[in-house]
């Protein structure tokens, strides 16, 4: 009648039970759309189970809040046309450089808001998220945040009902697909802003958040770890003289467009391919 527990003995390191707590999650969700069949592979319900200390119960939950949020809103159907005016500013773009594992790297520069619209701002996000994870290579499924403060001020701020339901958004329905993140060049003033999102973020994921600063050669230390300094560009502490083309970007994105619906099953037309994602700065 009653279930047995066997959190208290879960051994994360037994390959064994992993998997068994994996099936466990597959056979608790029951049967799933052809799209839910798509999303929820392995590596996803491995990913949701982490998120949730791999309680199954607690995981099934999580895992089928975001089915029905992707059945709601339908992120893999966002086209660029819909989001481009957002990102003409290039406050956020998939750079067009691994870390040193491969993982994507997502690019944010808040100085470079250029919308007031919560709703644009919160679709051009699961844009950004749903082409970054389709950009990943096989093995990968972490992803790297390079958040640039240059610039920054008060006055960018983002409005607290877009600052929540954008961290709702990553944590509830893209949980553990964050590696690192790097904060560079955060003003002092960032931090009175910073202490109010901390109340956002859970504990796992603060743990990952890394301040670098420019002229602090042991903070970049950190950043060169992972991103090394000859991909990275000049603005950001390397040596790489690349910088964000809006033009060259909505070209790529647009070839993406097609990559993600062919991965989803839908269909766009074809356009040329994109001679590059970025422009050489002029010497």
């Amino acid at each position: 009648m009653f279930q047995r527990k066997h959190t208290s003995h879960f051994n994360l390191d037994d390959a064994e039970q992993r998997q068994a707590k994996i099936n466990e999650l597959r056979d608790a969700l029951g049967p799933l759309s052809a799209h839910g069949e798509k999303y929820c592979n392995e590596a996803c319900l491995e990913r949701y189970l982490e998120a949730r200390n791999w309680n199954v119960v607690r995981s099934t939950k999580m895992l089928e809040q975001s089915l029905k949020w992707r059945a709601d809103n339908r992120p893999e159907t966002i086209r660029w046309p819909d989001v481009s005016a957002e990102a003409e500013t290039g406050k956020m773009y998939r750079a067009s450089f691994p870390d040193r594992d491969g993982k994507t790297v997502v690019v944010m520069r808040p100085a470079k808001q250029n919308t007031s619209s919560h709703e644009g701002q919160v679709q051009y996000l699961v844009y950004t998220l749903e082409n970054a994870i389709l950009s990943l290579p096989e093995g990968q499924d972490k992803m790297v945040w390079l958040i640039d403060f240059t610039g920054w001020t008060l006055a960018h701020a983002t409005p607290i009902k877009t600052a929540r339901e954008s961290m709702s958004i990553l944590q509830n329905h893209y949980p553990e697909r964050l590696g690192i993140a790097f904060l560079f060049n955060a003003p002092k003033v960032f931090e009175a802003s910073f202490k109010v999102l901390k109340r956002l973020v859970d504990p796992k994921s603060l743990k990952k958040l890394n301040f670098v600063y420019k002229e602090n050669e042991e903070s970049m230390k950190i950043m060169y770890r992972h991103i090394d300094p000859e991909v990275l560009p000049v603005e950001f502490g390397g040596q790489n003289n690349v910088v964000y083309n809006h033009e060259e970007y909505s070209k790529l994105m647009t070839k993406d467009d097609i990559k993600t619906a062919s991965f989803w099953g839908h269909s766009v037309p074809e356009v040329t391919p994109p001679s590059s994602l970025v422009v050489a700065k002029e010497s």
